[in-house]
Formats: structure tokens, C-alpha cells, sequence
């Protein structure tokens, strides 16, 4: 990698800067009385204006000496923060209090306890209104120094009252804490072996999570401990698969934000996932009209002037706007449709680029290359899949690495791409086979695949016939069911042997079970 090219902190802090950030650094400084010729001043000049990172182009102007470069750039990294800790756009009320929780420090450091423990109240109303309970007996405990100092005619009642409200936000942290932990350590095991895929896994999953399920009465805790019960459910019904129970959870979840509108700005990222779950859980139990109702109350909600939108929060909604609006076209066949959505979300993944990260990128792939394959474009599919398999320094679920190649060898049968059917079958086999993560249903593929060029030309149909017949003894299995979400296969054999576009079947069968 050359220098040029290098990942820089400072340089992409600088470079996330809006225009009004830029501004308010610059009188930042100004109010510091900072010479205008400071080194750090010029290198952030220098850097607002540079393409890339260069640290020989910076040593080349003169600015700075190689021994002096790292000094002065944590000096300027530490001060463009300070400066956007300054900017209103970026306080909030977590903000306010630990601002105020800071007052009340250096006012009790200098013996002025009663003023001290009036900013402390206040802080303390405002952290327990927002459920900011961590910080809320942070103050409780610094409370409890001051009283302990400061003598007062109704210490008694006083200290009663401390430890009460001590001891209640400490159990209500400690339920919080526990439910976080779990949902935490249920996502990591989503992130490292996908989804249950058998009986004793299911086993092993039912039993951590019950094990680490804290028991408490729901009417007596907050909105902060009920998001994480619902979170962690929701994670443990995904692992499952099942998705009646993910869609409940992340209705419930949904649901509490609207109930309690003020935490949508406070936690603008757990409101964007809820509905990103809420989204995919409608997807997977196929409700096409809910989905397209949740879908536009959740852009309608995004799109309002009251909602905030930071950097992060800009790169949520776009993500999750984009996936869902594709996946509406997933649920009945609308293939057609949905491919008019590729060009307009590829030039907003460039503007994006910096703020996604490759497996967000890869999963966009996938659905471009489903979608493709729906509407009979193998060549297009194969494209997109490519992108995915050459992508040799990619971590992502293992569950869509398989998938991607075993879509890519039913793209290459249908583009009739045979001569490289021999290599992607062995290097298939050889990838799944090292993963350990093969389902059922894949495995008949890839044995059907395999046997294909064995059969003659007119008993094509009634192999076809043989695999589907295979396959949809797997459609309901709790724990195969999933890998027809990610291709379905059982579509593309009905096309095979009715001679129909994939599409047109998935949308045959969709308006058969939901039309009115």
C-alpha cells in the first residue's frame, strides 16, 4: 500500500467536517487566540483541501518536521474535537447532563455544596426522564459524598432517600446490563455461525438464552431495560428462524419508540435498526401489504425535518431504505420493477463509499444478482456475484458466502456457461466443505448440478421434477426453511418444467396465496 493511499484518523475526521463544522473550528481557534501561522492550524488547512493522505507531501510543504508531525497532529485531532463537542448540532441531552454533572464537580471541589447539589437534582430529573439511568446514579453517588459533608437538619430522610433511589437505578443497571450482554453475545454468534441448523444447535441456543435470561416484572422497569428484552428476544427468534416470533419482538420494539417519541431523536440509531428488523421479519413471512405500509410510515417518520440526521444517522437510513425497498420486489416477483432501483442506489453507494462497510456492500450484490436472475439476466447475476466471491479480504456471514456460489453455478447452467461448470462445481464443494455450513437443500443442489451432465436432453424435465420433489420436503423444515430466502430454488424448478420466467412463478404464486 503506498503512502498516498493510507487510512489517516485525523485525515478522515477532518474530511467528515461539514461546512458549518469547518466554520466553527476556524472561530474555535480564533477565540484561542491561536496565530494564524500555527502549525496546526496550517496542517488543518493543508488537509481540508488535500484528496488523500500524503505524509510526504505534508513534510514537502515545510509545515512541520518529520519529529514534530505526530505532536502536532494529535494536538489538531484533540482540538477538532473539542471544537464539535462546542457545536450545538452535536449536544444532546446526554450531553446537557454530563455538562451539568461536570459544574456540580468543580462547584463541590471548591466547598460550594449547596449549589452543587442543586445542579445535581436537576441533572438527575433530566437523566431519569431520559432514562439515562447510568448516568442518573452517577449522580446519586456524588450526591451521597456531598451530604456526607454538607449537614443538613433532614440528613436522615435524606440518606433514606439516596439509598432508595441508589438502590433501585442500581438493579434497574444491573437488568439492563445483563439483557444488553445477552443480546450482545446472541448477535455474535448470529455474526460467526449464522442461524440454527439442527436439532442440537437449537438445543445448545434455547439453553444459553434461557440460562442468561435475568428474571424481572416488566411494569417496574423503564423503556432503556424493555428495549433490550425485546432486542434480545428478537435476536434469539432470528437464530431460531423463527419469524413470527422476530416480527412480534420487533414490533414491540418499533412500537415503544412511538409510544415514547422523544427517545426517536435521543436513540435516532436503535430506532432505525427496529425497523430495519421489523422490515426484514415482515419480508420473511412474505405480508407484502404490511410490509409496504411499514416500509412508508418508517420513510415518511426519516424523512420529517424534526428528525436529526448526523453523519451515522444519514448512513442508516439510506442502508435501510434501500434494502427494503428492493426486497418489497423479493415478496411477489416484481423483478422487473425493482431492477429500475440498481442504477439510482449504485451512485448513491459511491457518494457512500467511505461509510459502508464491505459487507453492507456485498449483501446490495447479492440482492442485484437475485434480482437479475429473477428476470432471466444470468450474465448480469454472474457480474455481481463475482464481485463478491473474488472478495478475498471480506468477513461476512457465512450463510450468504454459500449462497453466492451456489447461485453463481445455477446462473452459469442457466447463461449454458457449461465449460466452467466443472471448476465452480470442485472449488463450490471445496468452499462449503472447508465452512462446515452445509444445509440440506444445498447439498441437493449441488448434487443435482453435479449429475446434470449425465442426462440427456428430454429427461431434463423429469430430473427437475425428481429435485423439486426432493426440495419440498425441506420448504417447512424449521431449520432448512431459510435457505429458500436467500434462493429460491423451488421457483426456478417450476420454471424449468413450466417454461415460465422465475419471476412470473413468485408472482403467480404470491397473487394465488394474498390476492384478494
Amino acid at each position: 500500500m503506498t503512502t498516498k493511499d493510507q487510512k489517516d484518523n485525523l485525515f478522515s475526521l477532518v474530511k467528515s467536517l461539514t461546512k458549518s463544522e469547518k466554520r466553527q473550528f476556524k472561530l474555535y481557534v480564533g477565540r484561542l487566540g491561536v496565530n494564524s501561522d500555527s502549525k496546526f492550524l496550517k496542517l488543518f488547512n493543508l488537509l481540508d483541501k488535500a484528496k488523500g493522505y500524503n505524509e510526504n507531501a505534508i513534510l514537502k510543504t515545510g509545515i512541520v518536521k518529520k519529529t514534530q508531525l505526530a505532536n502536532v497532529k494529535a494536538h489538531l485531532y484533540k482540538q477538532v474535537l473539542i471544537s464539535l463537542k462546542l457545536n450545538p448540532s452535536h449536544q444532546n441531552v446526554r450531553s446537557q447532563i454530563r455538562e451539568q454533572l461536570d459544574f456540580a464537580s468543580i462547584l463541590y471541589h471548591k466547598g460550594l455544596y449547596k449549589q452543587s447539589l442543586k445542579i445535581l437534582d436537576k441533572a438527575k430529573y433530566l437523566a431519569i426522564v431520559n432514562e439515562e439511568k447510568n448516568m442518573a446514579f452517577e449522580i446519586v453517588e456524588l450526591e451521597k459524598i456531598i451530604e456526607s459533608q454538607y449537614i443538613t437538619r433532614s440528613i436522615s430522610n435524606r440518606a433514606d432517600e439516596l439509598a432508595v433511589q441508589a438502590r433501585d437505578l442500581s438493579a434497574q443497571n444491573v437488568i439492563a446490563s445483563k439483557l444488553s450482554n445477552l443480546s450482545l453475545q446472541l448477535y455474535s454468534i448470529i455474526l460467526k455461525t449464522g442461524y440454527v441448523k439442527n436439532e442440537k444447535e437449537s438445543l445448545i441456543v434455547t439453553k444459553y438464552f434461557n440460562d442468561r435470561l435475568p428474571k424481572f416484572n416488566l411494569k417496574e422497569v423503564g423503556f432503556r431495560e424493555k428495549l433490550w428484552l425485546y432486542k434480545a428476544h428478537l435476536w434469539y427468534s432470528f437464530l431460531m428462524q423463527d419469524f413470527l416470533n422476530c416480527y412480534k419482538y420487533a414490533s414491540k420494539w418499533v412500537d415503544l419508540f412511538y409510544q415514547n417519541p422523544s427517545m426517536i431523536n435521543l436513540n435516532p440509531v436503535f430506532f432505525l435498526k427496529g425497523n430495519n428488523y421489523l422490515l426484514e421479519s415482515i419480508y420473511f413471512i412474505r405480508n407484502k401489504t404490511k410490509f409496504v405500509k411499514k416500509l412508508d410510515h418508517f420513510k415518511t417518520t426519516v424523512g420529517d425535518q424534526k428528525f436529526n440526521k448526523d453523519e451515522n444517522v444519514s448512513t442508516l437510513v439510506f442502508l435501510y431504505t434501500n434494502f427494503h425497498s428492493i426486497n418489497q420486489h423479493f415478496i411477489d416477483g416484481s423483478f422487473e420493477e425493482g431492477l429500475k432501483l440498481i442504477p439510482h442506489i449504485e451512485n448513491e453507494l459511491i457518494s457512500f463509499s467511505d461509510r459502508i462497510d464491505q459487507h453492507h456492500k456485498m449483501v446490495f450484490y447479492y440482492k442485484f444478482a437475485s434480482m437479475h436472475f429473477g428476470v432471466g439476466n444470468n450474465k448480469a447475476c454472474i457480474a455481481y456475484l463475482d464481485k463478491i466471491i473474488s472478495n478475498k479480504s471480506l468477513s461476512m456471514r457465512e450463510d450468504l458466502l454459500c449462497f453466492s456460489r451456489v447461485l453463481n453455478l445455477v446462473a452459469h447452467y442457466e447463461a449454458g456457461l457449461d465449460y466452467h461448470l466443472e471448476t465452480l462445481l470442485r472449488s463450490t464443494y471445496k468452499f462449503l466443505i472447508k465452512m462446515n455450513d452445509l444445509h440440506e437443500v444445498q447439498k441437493e443442489m449441488i448434487k443435482f448440478i453435479r449429475g446434470l451432465q449425465d442426462i440427456y436432453p428430454h429427461d431434463l424435465k423429469n430430473a427437475f421434477r425428481d429435485l423439486l420433489n426432493t426440495l419440498k420436503t425441506f420448504e417447512d423444515h424449521p431449520f432448512e426453511r431459510r435457505a429458500f430466502l436467500y434462493l429460491d430454488i423451488i421457483s426456478w424448478l417450476e420454471s424449468k418444467i413450466e417454461n415460465k420466467p422465475v419471476g412470473q412463478i413468485i408472482q403467480n404464486k404470491y397473487l394465488a396465496k394474498y390476492a384478494p
